[in-house]
């Protein structure tokens, strides 16, 4: 039946040009934001998915800055501590001079004041953003010194930061207020360094920060110092070198574990970049090549929906006959 109330040919091409304008409207889109799923309204799963582990990227871009920051700490402190070994094999090579019968002890005594500065002033000069992990002039011990490593997400949805921690304790060379705390500044017993310990503490110290060990000598010379003290000495300092290596080997330790470390950081973001591509990016060959075929599709559509209507133009010319 033919009707010019209803054109239902013309109705069904419209339906169909109208989907076809949807889809190329979806896939313009696409190819323009390069997204398959740009809001929620396109896949609530995948777009939850995709804007959390986004979210977890950017925490984890922060993590690499924190850990470039303590790679810097640690860095400041090593180099100094390398310094300070030098300067205290200097030290330990002028001690055995100083044990050879006829040498101005005096004169070797000097060269040790001006080696002590040095070290005092090296590990003043370990600091970096406010931080120093050789000296300390507070009345409180520096103590634990925390590194953030990682941005962590559980199964649960929890989250929590990872730390590389370290005790300061090992590598404060100079505590202003109390010697006790630092390598340089505190007593050691020369006694109990020998293979044969008497009992008796002879106990030495480096640097005078300013209140000395109760008890306790300067290693320091003047022509009236006995071969027994020099030996005493001598001891003494190779064990604070032995000391200031290990805390030496720690802290590089820890550099490499940094180092390690974000290595491990920058490959989890960029899996994770790919792993929400996966999810949201468009396929643009796919998509360019659904959009070629919707815009086939559109002009036929158009050409068919004239069709239909023209049915009903010819309608008229059955009345003019």
């Amino acid at each position: 039946m033919t009707s010019i109330l209803t054109n239902a040919a013309a109705m069904a091409a419209l339906q169909t040009l109208r989907a076809i304008t949807r889809n190329m409207d979806e896939t313009q889109s696409r190819v323009s934001s390069g997204y398959r799923v740009e809001t929620a309204a396109d896949n609530a799963a995948y777009w939850s998915i995709a804007t959390t582990m986004r979210s977890d990227n950017t925490a984890l871009s922060t993590v690499q800055d924190a850990l470039g920051l303590g790679a810097a700490k640690v860095d400041t402190a090593y180099a100094a501590m390398d310094a300070v070994i030098d300067l205290m094999s200097e030290i330990k090579a002028k001690l055995v001079a100083a044990r050879e019968p006829g040498v101005d002890k005096d004169k070797i005594d000097k060269e040790l004041e001006q080696l002590k500065d040095q070290l005092v002033s090296a590990a003043q000069s370990a600091s970096f953003s406010g931080e120093n992990w050789l000296y300390n002039d507070a009345s409180a011990a520096v103590g634990m010194k925390s590194v953030v490593a990682s941005f962590n997400r559980s199964a649960d949805g929890s989250v929590s930061v990872t730390t590389l921690d370290y005790d300061t304790s090992a590598s404060i060379l100079v505590d202003v207020q109390d010697e006790s705390r630092g390598m340089l500044t505190k007593a050691v017993d020369a006694d109990a360094l020998t293979s044969s310990p008497t009992g008796t503490a002879r106990e030495y110290y480096l640097i005078d920060a300013g209140s000395p060990p109760a008890g306790a000598t300067e290693i320091a010379l003047d022509d009236t110092t006995a071969d027994s003290d020099l030996d005493d000495m001598i001891s003494v300092v190779d064990d604070l070198i032995s000391q200031l290596t290990d805390s030496a080997s720690t802290l590089g330790a820890i550099t490499s574990r940094i180092e390690m470390q974000e290595g491990f950081v920058a490959n989890l973001m960029d899996v994770i970049d790919k792993g929400v591509g996966r999810l949201v990016d468009a396929d643009m060959n796919e998509e360019s090549t659904r959009l070629k075929a919707l815009q086939t599709q559109q002009q036929l559509g158009i050409q068919s929906l004239s069709i239909a209507n023209t049915n009903s133009e010819n309608i008229l010319r059955l009345f003019q006959e």
